[in-house]
């Protein structure tokens, strides 16, 4: 015969709860894991969703970044250019005014010098007139002295000084 009763065997209270328990356990582990795996799933979706956003968000930086240093780089060289031709542009100027100041000084110098010309010639015309007259003067003077004296020598021959 069999040993195995036909009959189920009666359990007792605290069989009864601790299998209960066993069952309330083996369904939470199993909802834990299902829950678990959902969780996995639902962060493997996410983060292919996220990488070609995230990939398309590098790529607009990237492209960003490009754009401000050429924009900074085409301004800086812009001002530049923009002191060079400044600088350039005072630099005619001071160079302009310089020859312009070289100009009026050489013709100030030249009217200097004419004036100076024209004065020395009046000088030396004025000189010669005076020398002139100086000399006639002179002569008629010596004269004028030769005939007084000649004409008081003769006086004096005429008559006797007491």
């Amino acid at each position: 015969m069999s040993t195995n009763p036909t009959k189920p065997e009666e359990k007792g209270f605290f069989e009864k709860v601790k299998e209960t328990i066993e069952e309330f356990w083996d369904g939470t582990k199993d909802k834990a894991e299902d829950i678990k795996d959902a969780a996995e799933d639902k962060i493997n979706d996410i983060t292919k969703k996220a990488a070609p956003v995230k990939k398309a968000a590098a790529k607009k930086v990237t492209a960003a970044k490009t754009a401000v240093k050429e924009k900074a780089a085409d301004v800086t060289a812009k001002a530049k250019t923009a002191a060079k031709d400044v600088k350039a542009k005072a630099d005619t100027k001071v160079k302009e005014i310089k020859a312009k100041a070289n100009d009026t000084k050489a013709k100030a110098d030249a009217k200097a010098k004419d004036i100076t010309a024209k004065a020395k010639t009046t000088a030396a015309k004025i000189e010669a007139k005076a020398d002139t007259k100086a000399k006639t003067a002179t002569a008629g003077a010596k004269k004028a002295v030769g005939v007084k004296a000649s004409t008081t020598a003769a006086k004096a021959k005429r008559k006797p000084v007491l």
